[in-house]
């Protein structure tokens, strides 16, 4: 999943950089929703393993 953030911000950065104002926004948008996504499914992971222990 973090592969994923990591890609559609590279995509926000070259479709700003080209000058693509709403496609670098939703991608932008994208990349952050699947970070934070990954944030929480780390920290839950986390979590349950010391949790298990």
């Amino acid at each position: 999943m973090l592969y994923y953030a990591v890609v559609f911000l590279v995509i926000a950065l070259v479709a700003a950089a080209l000058g693509f104002g709403g496609i670098a926004g939703a991608s932008a948008g994208i990349a952050q929703i699947l970070f934070f996504l990954f944030l929480l499914f780390f920290a839950v992971a986390v979590i349950v393993n010391f949790a298990r222990r």
